[in-house]
């Protein structure tokens, strides 16, 4: 009798594997980040729910590459999910960019609304390349900081500006907005500031933080230069080996966490720069007679990127809605 138990414990074990999934994760947040503490608790949320037939394995801290290697390994099944920034969202679908036009947005309310406005459509070109999107998982607002204040155009044209190394979009806009910057990766960031090959970076406030650049400058630009996509994606390959009703377990769950990593990630934000603010970094508040050139050289930007990132027809959509957003804002008086 317990011979014939134990074996069919065995057996119970043994289909209970067989059924179950490990999605391998990876992500450049690091360990103590409030991005790595919501993703633990969906992947716990995830486990409890599928009771235990659907489990994460989540690396951390770019231990498995920059977003270029992450994708690589997605695509021949090493890894099967991870969050990307824009620039590795833009490898998969390059008009996903437009979500990062600088410029674009004024407060997180235009944000939302556009890519709530675009999800569906997005998430159908997504999957048509083999990812599915489990949530928009946007990093923030940039700003520009640098070594002296920036109040026009022509100030910052005068400054050794840094750009990502290998990003369509910044380089458009860069050159839209006459500054020569100078390419490099992340990881170079810092020691050019201290050794002065660059004098300015744009970047969320919480990464500027957290990477110790605000270390090396002396004044932020209040003026958001753009928002900073991401979105958490999973290999279809992945998501199809799950059922149906682990399948909606993982969109739903997914996009409930990552609104409230968006909403989190906001907060941080605000407190980095209180930080920096104690840290002596001067806010630079730019003349609004001022802001008019650079909206003229942004929306000259958005142009020379139709066709290479995205079409005249998503652009027009997107400046439309935004117009139509503003325009019923103002008529409501909110």
């Amino acid at each position: 009798m317990r011979y014939i138990i134990t074996t069919l414990m065995t057996l119970l074990l043994l289909l209970t594997s067989a059924y179950a999934q490990r999605i391998k994760f990876a992500t450049v947040a690091p360990e103590g980040s409030t991005y790595l503490k919501v993703l633990r608790e969906y992947a716990d949320e995830v486990e409890k729910l599928t009771n235990g037939e659907v489990t994460f394995k989540i690396y951390p801290s770019q231990v498995q590459g920059d977003e270029k290697d992450v994708l690589r390994k997605i695509r021949v099944g090493q890894l099967h999910s991870a969050g990307f920034t824009g620039v590795g969202l833009g490898e998969i679908l390059p008009e996903i960019r437009i979500l990062e036009l600088p410029m674009l947005y004024r407060n997180y309310e235009e944000v939302d609304y556009i890519t709530s406005t675009l999800y569906d459509e997005f998430s159908e070109k997504f999957k048509e390349n083999g990812f599915i999107i489990l949530g928009w998982a946007d990093v923030g607002f940039a700003y520009v900081y640098a070594q002296k204040p920036i109040l026009t155009l022509k100030d910052l044209q005068g400054t050794k500006m840094w750009m990502w190394e290998g990003d369509p979009l910044a380089e458009a806009t860069f050159k839209a907005l006459g500054v020569s910057a100078t390419p490099l990766s992340l990881t170079d960031v810092l020691t050019s500031l201290q050794t002065n090959l660059i004098e300015a970076v744009y970047v969320p406030p919480l990464p500027c933080v957290s990477l110790q650049w605000h270390t090396r400058i002396k004044t932020m630009m209040n003026v958001p230069l753009a928002n900073v996509s991401g979105a958490v994606l999973i290999s279809t390959k992945m998501f199809d080996k799950l059922s149906p009703e682990h399948q909606k377990i993982l969109v739903e769950k997914g996009r409930e966490h990552m609104r409230r990593l968006v909403k989190l990630g906001r907060e941080d934000n605000e407190k980095s720069i209180e930080l920096m603010k104690a840290n002596g970094v001067q806010m630079v508040e730019v003349p609004k007679e001022n802001l008019k050139e650079f909206y003229t050289a942004a929306e000259s930007a958005y142009q020379s990127l139709v066709g290479k990132l995205y079409s005249q027809a998503l652009l027009d959509q997107v400046t439309g809605a935004l117009e139509a957003y503003r325009n019923g804002k103002a008529e409501t008086g909110k």
